[in-house]
This record gives C-alpha cells, structure tokens and sequence, in this order.
C-alpha cells in the first residue's frame, strides 16, 4: 500500500513534510515533486535504501542516479575534486533543473554512481522538494518516479499508475513546472559537455561557460557498461504505442501520409500535434495538442503528459513531428527521438 499526501500550499514544516522525512531516514521510498519531473527518493549515501530504487523500478545497476541536495556547500562533501566552473554554474543555476557530474567522494555509495567515478548533483527549484531535503538532513537519491524507460511522471496520478504497492509514500505537489527532466552537464572532463540536454538549455549555460559542448554520441542498445549519468541510454521515455517522427518543412505532410498507411493497415493512430498542425492531425482517430511550434516551454510542459494521454486512448501509433533543434527544442527533440521506435525518412543509425 502506498500512501498519498497532499501538500499544495503547505508549510515547509507540516506535519505531512516530517512524516515523509521521518519514512526515508527509515529507509523508504517517497516520491516527490520537482520542477521537472516527480522524484522517487531513498537516501543517497545509505546502500541498501538506495539499492530499493533500482528494484521499485525495474531499473538496470548500470544506470546511475541524481543526487539531490538542499544547499550549495553540501556539494563538497559528495565530491572528490572541483573545478571553478562548477561554482560559477551553481551560482547561475542552483536551485534550478541543472545536473553537475562531478569526480565523486568516498561518502557516495558505488550503488548511486553505478560503480563509476563521478556523481550526478541538483538542488532542485521547487518548495516541496527543499523542505523535504531540509528536513530529512540528507541528500536524497532521486530518478524519475516511473517504471524504467517509460514516460516521465508530471502530476501525482503519474506516478500511482507506475509505482503503486511498489514504494512507501507519495507527495502530490500539483503538476511540475517544466515537465522535462535536468539538464546534465559533465564537469569531469575539459570542455564541459551536456550529457543529457533538459530544461537549462545550451544557449543558457554558454552564456556562462562559451566552451560548453552539446551532447555527444550516447551508448548503443544492449550496452551495458557504466553510464556516466541518467538519461543517456537510446531509448527511454517511451510510451506503451510505437512513436514515429517527421522533421523538416514537409514534416506533418509527411505524419498525414503515415497517418493513413498505419490507418489502412488496421492500426488506431494518435497524433502529438502542434497548433500549426491541426488541419493535418484531424486524421487521426485522436489528437493530442502540445502548443505552437513557437512556445517550446509549453510544449515541454505538456509532453509527458500529452503522450500518457495518447496511450490511456489506446492507440497503437503515435505521430509527431521534431521543433527547431535550439532552446528548449533540443531537449524535446531528445526525448521523442528516444521515446520512437522510427523516424519517417530517417536512414542513419537509430540504435
């Protein structure tokens, strides 16, 4: 049995804030809103609660976890060595959706970095996520509160559909902020890449940092070799459906044209449209609208949930089409390009 609190506008010293906190200094597992995406923590430097992660959600050992903290100077406790960088970008971006791997300490569990040797650090942006860190006196452990690679949980109901039975307790703090997971930026080696792009975009960190590289080449399926953070494997935040992607000027010309190939091989299609798109996406059996082209915010915001909504109307195929590669579009790009299974005119290597 899992329980369920409220805890929209509430005092960061409830009652409901302590009884949460109390559970994961016992060792549970309580999920939480973020300005991202809701978290599912354990204690990041206890083994065994952090070990529960990994089986509540099926979740493969090589694959590490973020670990989030609730002030800046608990950043040097967790790690080994420290470039200036990463105080400049703390400074810029804490508490915000930014991730900084970093060579990690002897403190942190080989469990939590996957056997490798640096650690994923955030201090999150969002009311309920701090008052819980304040008041456990810990850094909490805290992927995704969803089955592994399936979709990111933005409203409590997200979270109760994947993990129910499954973990201790729940905060439902309303739906997230930005509905797209960190941004992960690697400050282990020079130049600082992104390993995973997220709601801090490329343009944002450069005006910091100009020498910040975009993300690189990430493992092939069936790897299964320690990862240097969360959210690099090739497929991930997928739907029960199949997705398929357009890009480019011709792209919903290109979705309607599949639209009816899928429809006339028997298959229900859904449609992850843009407002711009609305004439084309009336096709399909059902249409799920994100936002225009030109507000990715919104649009990242209604992802997740857009493509839960998509498979709880049983669609076999959902379709949508790529944004403009910059901003925002980048990380939303990354996740529907790992959430497809094809890509409509794509002939490169998709693994």
């Amino acid at each position: 049995m899992t329980w369920l609190r409220q805890v929209l506008n509430l005092p960061s010293d409830s009652a409901v804030i302590q009884e949460a906190a109390a559970a994961l200094r016992a060792g549970a597992l309580v999920a939480f809103p973020t300005e991202t995406v809701y978290g599912l923590a354990a204690l990041a430097l206890d083994e065994s609660a952090a070990a529960r992660i990994f089986v509540a959600k099926e979740r493969p050992l090589h694959d590490p976890l973020i670990v989030h903290i609730h002030e800046r100077g608990q950043m040097d406790a967790l790690v080994r060595e420290k470039p200036r960088l990463a105080d400049r970008l703390a400074a810029e971006f804490w508490p915000g959706p930014l991730t900084l791997v970093l060579p990690k300490s002897e403190r942190v569990p080989n469990i939590v970095t996957a056997g490798g040797d640096t650690v994923a650090l955030r201090l999150p942006d969002h009311p309920v996520a701090l008052a819980l860190l304040r008041a456990v006196a810990a850094p909490l452990a805290a992927p995704s509160a969803n089955r592994f690679g399936r979709i990111s949980p933005t409203r409590a109901e997200h979270v109760l559909a994947e993990l129910a039975g499954r973990i201790e307790g729940l905060l439902d703090g309303g739906p997230t902020g930005y509905g797209l997971e960190s941004t992960v930026l690697d400050l282990s080696k020079e130049p600082a890449r992104i390993l995973r792009p997220g709601a801090i975009t490329l343009e944002q960190l450069r005006r910091v940092e100009a020498s910040i590289l975009p993300d690189e080449a990430r493992p092939r399926v069936g790897e299964a070799k320690p990862l240097r953070s969360p959210g690099q494997l090739p497929a991930h935040y997928a739907p029960r459906a199949q997705v398929r992607l357009a890009s480019g000027p011709q792209a919903a010309i290109e979705l309607l044209r599949e639209c009816r190939r899928q429809q006339a091989a028997g298959q229900r299609v859904g449609w992850l449209a843009l407002t711009e798109d609305r004439a084309q996406a009336a096709a399909a059996d059902v249409s799920v609208f994100l936002a225009s082209v030109d507000d990715a915010a919104a649009c990242g915001r209604r992802l997740y949930h857009a493509l839960r909504e998509l498979d709880e109307r049983g669609v076999a195929v959902i379709l949508a089409r790529e944004l403009p590669d910059a901003g925002l579009g980048r990380a939303i790009n990354d996740r529907l390009r790992r959430a497809a299974k094809a890509r409509i005119g794509w002939h490169g290597d998709d693994d």
